[in-house]
């Protein structure tokens, strides 16, 4: 089937889905299905002095704005050609030419109603239309940041996951725009200067729930991962052999929260190789008349503020990406420092990972521009999962 039958097939049957769980899509078609972030647009220059443990200082990019501005008077002679006009490429699937979203995965336990949860997976995503090109930026939860607008409830400073925890409807600490996932993305504003347009944030059950909406997904492991318990404080999350795996929703979770047994970056790369293999599993031509069961399942258990009409640019923008277009990455393992902090509110030692503020905002900074994560070896999605049956 060509691509273009399949986006025709894509477009029309969404729309069927709006109908079926009864959405006036005349109407709700360019609504937010959430509360909208309402976060000021960040300057470059604002963005590098907003870090609440560091003083604004003078940076490189401001000494070379000042550089051209002195050199425009030396040369004498003016080009006499006329410029030849570069075309504008025009974004794909009607969408804009960049969009970042806050990307959360929520441990609630069985809440499937957001009621309270830490945020267990952050993921910033920046959706290049024009490339095209998705670039997924992990950001370990365990970093110390300064949490905005909760002084009076004795909230000032926390993990980056808490500034989730303190903005949920069950705290009741946060009335702001977007709920917890609003205070998050305030939070990360604040600290790192990132922009974020939109959120999605997505609990444990809706995970279950999607994977098994596509069927399942198709994962190859070049080796054994162990997720049994190391202690009986450590859940048992399986043990997944070399080769190839058809996972269902339960078992493509517990395979991706696997942490105990190895480390952090180990369990964030996990989590692509599910991630890749759910885009490939969407994908796939028989998995189309399921669209309408995702819908029903987004509609009803997702937190995000991205309207039907930006879903849809999505979808549409997923088959023209190569799999070495959709980029992974993160703060490098060797910037990070084991450590611990005091939790003045609840009073206890945590363990925290420690990174100077300002590097954090530069990775950031890079990634927001397009240029970090590289693409690289092992950077983007493989191949898709033949396993020959």
């Amino acid at each position: 089937m060509k691509k273009r039958n399949i986006l025709i097939l894509i477009v029309a049957v969404l729309v069927l889905a709006g109908v079926a769980v009864g959405i006036p899509l005349a109407k709700k078609w360019n609504q937010p299905l959430g509360e909208s972030l309402q976060l000021p647009t960040l300057t470059p220059m604002e963005a590098s002095s907003l870090t609440p443990e560091i003083s604004p200082t003078g940076t490189q990019a401001m000494t070379e704005e000042d550089q051209p501005l002195a050199a425009t008077s030396a040369p004498t002679e003016q080009p006499t050609d006329t410029p030849i006009p570069t075309a504008t490429v025009e974004p794909l699937c009607g969408g804009p030419a960049t969009m970042t979203v806050l990307a959360l995965g929520v441990d609630s336990g069985g809440d499937a109603d957001y009621l309270y949860g830490l945020a267990d997976v952050i993921n910033l995503v920046r959706i290049d239309f024009v490339t095209p090109k998705v670039t997924v930026m992990s950001l370990p939860r365990d970093l110390w940041v300064q949490i905005p607008g909760l002084a009076e409830h004795g909230v000032t400073e926390g993990k980056l996951n808490q500034s989730y925890f303190y903005g949920t409807r069950g705290m009741g600490y946060y009335d702001g725009p977007g709920g917890a996932p609003g205070l998050m993305a305030r939070t990360m504003q604040e600290n790192f200067g990132v922009n974020i347009d939109h959120y999605g944030t997505v609990n444990m059950v809706t995970f279950v729930k999607i994977v098994d909406a596509v069927g399942g997904v198709d994962v190859y492991l070049p080796y054994d991962v162990d997720g049994r318990p190391v202690d009986d404080k450590t859940e048992d999350m399986g043990y997944f052999y070399s080769g190839f795996n058809h996972m269902t929703g339960e078992a493509a979770l517990r395979f991706s929260r696997i942490r105990k047994t190895d480390n952090v970056f180990a369990r964030t790369n996990r989590q692509k190789t599910v991630i890749c293999a759910l885009k490939d599993k969407v994908l796939q031509p028989a998995v189309l008349p399921r669209i309408p069961e995702m819908i029903a399942a987004f509609q009803d258990s997702i937190v995000t503020d991205l309207s039907l009409a930006q879903m849809t640019q999505m979808a549409c923008l997923l088959p023209k990406l190569s799999g070495e277009n959709i980029i992974f990455g993160g703060i490098p393992e060797e910037e990070l420092t084991q450590s611990r902090q005091w939790d003045a509110r609840g009073g206890y030692e945590t363990f925290v990972w420690d990174i100077d503020n300002q590097k954090v905002r530069d990775y950031i900074a890079q990634f927001q521009a397009g240029t970090f994560p590289v693409a690289s070896e092992g950077a983007g999605c493989p191949p898709p999962v033949n396993s020959g049956q």
